[in-house]
């Protein structure tokens, strides 16, 4: 796996770009070290530039229907296309069988695969098979490590000395892992040395040095991965900021991740990212979200101290006027900073932070 070299990657996202279940497509346009992306695969915005269908900012990145033309795109820039990016970020993590014929067309055309869903490619047959005569690899990046290699929680976390930001969600598929890299953009740009541990596959895919893939471990070792990634992080790198990518949320019924992250990371300070719009928690609909107030004493009676410092939203819903308002009324209801972090600079957050990095 490790000889596999990264590269220009066709990202496949058929059908799911510009929803919640297209999310590592989503992370892998708007930034990564890993990869020159060359092309989104979905046939449902052909002719676009991914960047302004997911932002309305042209990005360069063309949005093709298929394998086919996005190598053409690649030939066309003068571009070398090594890799498939499986792009798709649905719902327990399964590839559907039109998305299994469209990767096994890659593999037949010569692509290496990448794959951050639950399904495992190098485990099938017919993949590995098909892998093997076209001699390219598969890469499955949620595939958990064998348990002789795991780490159980061991109270190393106490060790590290760098300044520890939980950058959480009051639901899953909020916007965490992007609020998490223009954090530690933003610090970078201050003069702070900064890292991202990153929890899930697309941290992995834009090139987060330290990394584990929550949902694939077994429960015992969570919070000791969690731990582990930390605690290198703050071994090899020694930065002033390490910032932890939240998973899930402490009260999402299916992606609870939030408590291991507190639990493990020991944050001394935590921002907190929410869907202002979001009436119900991702992909249940009838379960409500719990009021921002709740959400804010949630974490705070888990880490046993008023460490949530600033809010971050995301303007999904929101009319592009109305998200101004939106972060001051946020602001003057819990007297904590409130940007959008795809408007407004971070600034707010980082005053936030500053007494918790220098102290």
């Amino acid at each position: 796996m490790r000889n596999v070299p990264d590269g220009g990657a066709i990202v496949y996202c058929e059908g799911a770009f510009n929803t919640p279940n297209g999310k590592t497509a989503h992370g892998l346009v708007r930034f990564t070290m890993r990869y020159d992306v060359i092309a989104i695969v979905d046939s449902n915005h052909v002719g676009k530039d991914a960047g302004e269908v997911l932002d309305g900012k042209t990005s360069g990145i063309p949005v093709v229907g298929g394998v086919k033309q996005a190598l053409g795109v690649a030939e066309r820039a003068g571009k070398s296309a090594t890799h498939l990016v499986v792009g798709l970020a649905p719902d327990g993590g399964r590839l559907s069988k039109a998305a299994r014929a469209d990767v096994k067309k890659a593999i037949e055309l010569g692509l290496n695969v990448d794959s951050g869903l639950h399904d495992f490619l190098s485990d099938d047959p017919e993949f590995v098979e098909l892998a093997r005569e076209n001699k390219v690899a598969i890469r499955d990046v949620r595939k958990p490590p064998p348990r002789s290699e795991c780490h159980f929680f061991s109270g190393k976390i106490e060790e590290v000395t760098s300044a520890k930001v939980a950058l959480l969600g009051t639901d899953s598929a909020v916007g965490k892992r992007t609020t998490a890299w223009k954090l530690v953009t933003a610090l970078r740009e201050m003069g702070y040395t900064s890292e991202l541990v990153g929890t899930g596959q697309t941290a992995w895919l834009q090139g987060a040095r330290y990394s584990l893939m929550l949902d694939s471990l077994i429960n015992d070792f969570v919070t000791g991965e969690i731990e582990h990634a930390v605690h290198e992080a703050w071994s090899y790198s020694s930065p002033d900021v390490i910032v932890v990518e939240g998973q899930g949320s402490l009260l999402n019924p299916a992606y609870p991740g939030g408590f291991e992250i507190i639990s493990a990371s020991r944050p001394d300070a935590v921002v907190l990212q929410h869907a202002p719009a979001r009436r119900d928690y991702d992909g249940f609909p009838g379960y409500p979200i719990h009021p921002l107030s709740h959400q804010i004493e949630a974490v705070q009676m888990i880490t046993g101290k008023p460490n949530v410092v600033a809010l971050t939203i995301n303007h999904e819903n929101i009319p592009a006027h109305e998200v101004d308002t939106t972060c001051r009324l946020i602001q003057m209801l819990t007297g904590l900073p409130t940007v959008d972090p795809l408007v407004h600079d971070m600034d707010p957050v980082l005053d936030a932070l500053r007494p918790v990095i220098e102290r």
